[in-house]
């Protein structure tokens, strides 16, 4: 094998549930007082599919320099740091060019305006595009022989078409449940709805 050639390895002894993740926001217990009011809670709305987290029943408003988008939903429990994952079809609405992140990874991310119903905050920074990435428990790791980190390719079947997804980042821990997640403009690049699956390819 030369250098320019890569040898790609397809896992095939599991599939993936890939669940495709809409825009929303995390939120620190600061600001969502700010936003929401002191008499706030952030109260559930319905259970996700990761172990304890929640779409909770609160929305906002986020704005950007040319343009905002409402009704974006919070996700609890509070964050330490408030995050907004968009998409890159959301960020030519706003007008901002986030980059394309880890959660969590904010340091220098692109800054962005939240409207509650009781305040607006402007954050100076916490607006990503989240990088694809699959949630795997550790023996789902060990099936597939992979490890926290790993940047791995993921073939996905839509309506019709195929993608291979490329830089797919590998994320384990005792707390997850297999699943990958993509935003709404991959889901629609490959026409998948909730619920397809996709096929591991590590690439030597």
């Amino acid at each position: 094998m030369t250098n320019n050639q890569i040898h790609a390895t397809e896992v095939t002894n599991q599939s993936i549930p890939i669940a495709i993740s809409a825009r929303h926001c995390h939120v620190n217990e600061e600001d969502f007082y700010y936003l929401f009011g002191r008499d706030a809670a952030l109260q559930k709305w319905k259970e996700l599919s990761q172990p304890g987290q929640f779409a909770s029943q609160h929305v906002l408003t986020i704005k950007g320099p040319k343009g905002q988008i409402d009704k974006v939903r919070v996700l609890g429990p509070f964050r330490t740091a408030t995050q907004v994952e968009i998409s890159q079809t959301d960020a030519i609405k706003l007008g901002v060019t986030p980059p394309i992140r880890m959660s969590g990874d904010l340091e220098k991310s692109e800054s962005i305006t939240l409207i509650g119903p009781h305040g607006t905050l402007h954050k100076t920074q916490g607006l990503i595009i989240a990088q694809a990435h699959i949630h795997m428990a550790v023996s789902n790791a060990a099936a597939f022989n992979v490890q926290d980190k790993e940047i791995v390719t993921v073939e996905i079947c839509g309506d019709g078409r195929q993608l291979r997804l490329m830089n797919v980042v590998v994320r384990v821990s005792s707390e997850f449940v297999l699943e990958m997640h993509v935003d709404t403009d991959e889901a629609n690049a490959a026409a998948l709805q909730q619920h397809s699956i996709g096929k591991l390819i590590k690439m030597e």
